[in-house]
């Protein structure tokens, strides 16, 4: 049995002048003899990411394993913060992720490089299970070697999807933006949509959106309320535009 909390709760969008967002979701899962996270995010979410961690009662010092999807800046690099975790990635991704020369495109070169050097990352196969309850699965399409990671439980399974389904728009449409490959994205959506409908309240959690479960209509329905705001300064003071303290970030905490 796990506890899930969702940490930092990804937001499906992109800046329109200046590129990515990179706002992807992080998620610890907790059992009695293990502190998993899946997707660790970008350097943006590092003060949010402790904060959230505090607020459950656990040091990054105590995290077991790192889980990643796919070697993207925005759900990779902040693997370091945890030097006592197992980091796990797909063996198909980290080989075709170091190969790749430094370039206009989101794999952060120099973490991917440690990636493959450090002797705590072990490489995921399609179908293993790496933790108890958990199977890597691949997925790929957005990169080649992007990895489901699916979380067996007889009372309500979990699906993280990662940027294979980065939000519901995505898994809706089954069209996905932001591929190397489009009809291996189109094939792990439909993947995705198999395992969602396998087993019922089934909670699919996307790399950049709220997290999801099937309505009695067979529709993505949302389990939490989005939360996103951006501060300005663009006056002639740091006085900063007033903000709704709602939107402050809440965990959100499911037991699975």
């Amino acid at each position: 049995m796990y506890q899930i909390d969702i940490l930092v709760q990804g937001y499906p969008g992109r800046a329109v002048c200046h590129g990515g967002l990179g706002w992807s979701t992080s998620t610890l899962l907790r059992a009695a003899d293990r502190k998993i996270l899946v997707d660790v995010g970008a350097f943006g979410i590092r003060h949010l990411l402790n904060k959230q961690l505090h607020a459950c009662g656990v040091e990054a010092s105590e995290i077991t394993d790192v889980v990643l999807t796919h070697a993207h800046y925005d759900h990779a690099v902040n693997f370091v913060l945890f030097p006592n975790a197992t980091v796990w990635i797909g063996e198909l991704e980290l080989d075709w992720a170091s190969k790749q020369p430094p370039g206009f495109n989101p794999l952060p070169e120099l973490y991917v490089r440690e990636l493959t050097q450090l002797a705590r990352v072990k490489r995921l196969r399609h179908n293993e299970t790496f933790i108890p309850g958990i199977t890597a699965i691949d997925a790929p399409g957005h990169t080649p070697g992007h990895l489901l990671f699916y979380v067996d439980d007889e009372r309500q399974p979990v699906l993280f999807t990662g940027d294979a389904a980065k939000n519901r728009a995505e898994l809706i449409s089954s069209r996905v933006v932001d591929t190397g490959d489009v009809a291996a994205s189109q094939a792990s959506m439909a993947q995705i949509w198999r395992l969602w409908r396998r087993r019922p309240n089934t909670l699919l959690v996307p790399g950049h959106d709220v997290g999801m479960i099937l309505n009695d209509q067979g529709l993505p329905e949302y389990v939490g309320e989005r939360r996103a705001a951006i501060n300005a300064w663009f006056g002639d003071d740091l006085e900063p535009m007033p903000i709704d303290l709602c939107c402050q970030p809440r965990l959100q905490r499911f037991s699975v």
